[in-house]
């Protein structure tokens, strides 16, 4: 090994200019970074020196990397090395070793001639006892609290506000918007005493408590018109004869944002809420338009309402405004899709009963099968489509010629909506794609029992599929069907988890991007292929190998947790990464649209800020995590 240089002084001015521009270091205040940057030396390693062994190294120092770079890795008992971490220009090494009071915890290997500041351990420790928060930076690869702020800096420099939003929908409870206790009234009560309690305590609806006391139904004055007057009702007969029932209900706890997701799910306009003592009232979807102003809710009313094809086709447009007002006040990813999807999916549902009344009622039972990103409900700003439609098995010619007809107008009608054609022809108008439950079952059967590549593409599109539109039984069976058959196709299985392998972190042995070099993209990276789809791709491995029918990214990997198939901490990290790469994703599409362009998945690196950069590299890092899991569990290393 070449010798290394002794340590030297830093003069105290260069080191607090170097502080200054690193993590987490140029969160502290002035004088702070002055006392720190008195304690700071340099050492220098040549090319192949090892700055830390693995159990044997007492760490005396952080090593700040000045130049250069390194690989950090562990040896196994027998001798074999696992690759942890490359890292570069401003990253550490050592500190939780430092934390800790341990040896060294990785062998640290320069990689080329290598420059380090160093920072004493005393001086090191003094700094977290007077700011925890640099602790919660080195302890963590992905610090909650760091993620935060590199949100914040995506709306900050991303979204310049357009107009003062009101309360939060993600930071208000249910609980805080409730006006009153519920209003009540027993299952056996004449429609005219329900009247007069609504009327007299001025409420539009009222709970329905049965016999033991429990939730029973709900009557609402929309019921009141359609069932009582407009139907003749003798006012004496009970209230339970006009009511709801089951109610569906929220936890108090439950944010403002999951109300109203909850009510444009299953379109409605109350929701019970539940608290430790039982149903403590009710909140209503004018309760969230009021509490927002600009709610989306009222998109939503507007698309439900809609009777005309052109009425439909501006009022998709409408769609991604709804969402921008969103993203300011700080929703998340997760929160944009799930909104999104519910837009769209309501979208799909009008235009597909207005084809019915136009074509006639469907000779046959069918779904319209959603796929890829939108069977997965996390489309962006414009995702092109996937999707697909079976029908139940019938003799009779013109069934199949029905569908082909309903195929074909209905992609004609979701393209001028703005959803643009799949470029690989996967839409209900391809005659392929339009089939019976049958042939369904046949395409699934023979994409497990011969996984080659095609079939392995087909995996990564077909087998994220949920119903959008009609009987919803024939997906859900043809489902089951699919999850009991690959849990025990090892082979398949297999075959799924060498193509998540394909997809190298876009990072340098220094962590530098990479980018590409020239031509139309030059120095931009695709942040949904060489980003996104290794999390996505993993998440629906691991849930076809375990049976579970989710297939929304984020909600697979909550479930994989609970089942205790991934270890919480690796699901945290691979969570917090994903999200905030599609964060990243979704706000340069909508700044995209704002400048009139086609938005892409093509980012700039060089236009992020340094916080964003950094945690950019901590979550393309997280797939190397990601990748040695499927090694090991899918045993790709025999």
């Amino acid at each position: 090994m070449p010798d290394k240089r002794d340590a030297q002084k830093v003069p105290w001015q260069t080191a607090g200019d170097f502080l200054r521009r690193t993590l987490p270091f140029s969160d502290l205040d002035q004088e702070s970074v002055n006392r720190l940057a008195m304690d700071v030396s340099e050492e220098y390693f040549p090319k192949g020196s090892l700055v830390l062994i693995q159990g044997s190294t007492e760490v005396r120092h952080l090593y700040l990397i000045r130049k250069g770079g390194v690989r950090a890795y562990i040896k196994d008992q027998d001798g074999s090395e696992s690759l942890v971490d490359f890292r570069g220009e401003g990253s550490a090494v050592g500190a939780l070793a430092l934390i800790r009071g341990s040896r060294a915890n990785l062998n640290v290997e320069t990689l080329e001639d290598t420059l380090f500041y160093r920072l004493p351990r005393q001086a090191f420790l003094d700094l977290l006892e007077r700011e925890p928060g640099i602790a919660g930076y080195y302890l963590k690869l992905l610090s909650e609290g760091y993620v935060s702020k590199a949100f914040e800096e995506i709306r900050r420099q991303k979204l310049a506000p357009r107009q003062d939003s009101g309360l939060s929908l993600f930071s208000t409870r249910v609980g805080g918007v409730l006006a009153r206790p519920a209003v009540t009234i027993g299952v056996g009560a004449s429609l005219r005493r329900a009247a007069e309690l609504m009327v007299r305590e001025k409420v539009g609806s009222l709970l329905i408590l049965g016999q033991d006391g429990r939730l029973a139904g709900i009557v609402t004055d929309t019921d009141f018109r359609r069932k009582v007057v407009a139907m003749g009702r003798n006012a004496d007969e009970p209230v339970s004869g006009i009511m709801s029932s089951p109610v569906l209900s929220i936890g108090s706890e439950a944010t403002c944002f999951d109300a109203l997701l909850t009510m444009m799910r299953r379109q409605i306009h109350h929701l019970a809420v539940k608290g430790p003592s039982g149903t403590e009232g009710m909140v209503t979807s004018h309760d969230i338009m009021v509490l927002q102003g600009s709610s989306p809710y009222s998109l939503f009313r507007e698309i439900a309402a809609e009777g005309s094809y052109q009425g439909l086709y501006a009022l998709s447009a409408r769609i991604p405004l709804a969402v921008r007002s969103l993203m300011e006040q700080g929703a998340k990813a997760d929160n944009i899709t799930r909104l999104m999807a519910a837009l769209n999916d309501l979208v799909l549902e009008r235009l597909l009963r207005l084809m019915q009344r136009e074509l006639g009622p469907p000779p046959a039972p069918f779904c319209w099968l959603l796929m890829g990103s939108e069977g997965r409900r996390e489309q962006t700003f414009r995702t092109d489509q996937d999707n697909a439609l079976v029908y139940r098995d019938a003799e009779d010619p013109g069934v199949r010629e029905y569908f082909l007809r309903f195929g074909e107008q209905a992609i004609e009608h979701l393209v001028a909506c703005g959803f643009p054609r799949c470029k690989g022809d996967i839409m209900a108008s391809n005659p392929k794609w339009c089939q019976p439950w049958s042939v369904w079952r046949e395409y699934f059967d023979s994409w497990i029992s011969q996984p080659e590549p095609s079939e392995v593409m087909h995996s990564t599109i077909f087998f994220d599929f949920r119903p959008g539109f009609g009987d919803a039984d024939l997906a859900e069976t043809l489902k089951a069907g699919v999850l009991k058959r690959t849990a025990r196709e090892d082979v398949f299985l297999r075959h799924l988890a060498a193509d998540c392998l394909k997809t190298r972190p876009p990072l340098s042995f220094f962590r530098g991007f990479i980018v590409e070099k020239d031509g139309e993209h030059k120095n931009t990276l695709d942040i949904k292929t060489r980003g996104l789809v290794p999390f996505v791709d993993f998440a629906r491995l691991m849930c076809l190998k375990h049976g579970l029918a989710e297939t929304n990214t984020l909600a697979r990997y909550r479930l994989l947790e609970q089942a205790g198939r991934i270890s919480g901490e690796l699901c945290r990290e691979i969570k917090d990464a994903y999200e905030f790469l599609m964060q990243i994703r979704l706000a340069h599409q909508l700044r995209q649209m704002e400048d009139g362009l086609a938005p892409d998945n093509r980012v700039d690196p060089a236009r992020l800020t340094e916080l964003e950069k950094r945690t950019l590299k901590d979550a393309f890092s997280v797939m190397v995590k990601v990748q040695a899991f499927i090694k090991d569990s899918f045993r790709l290393n025999v």
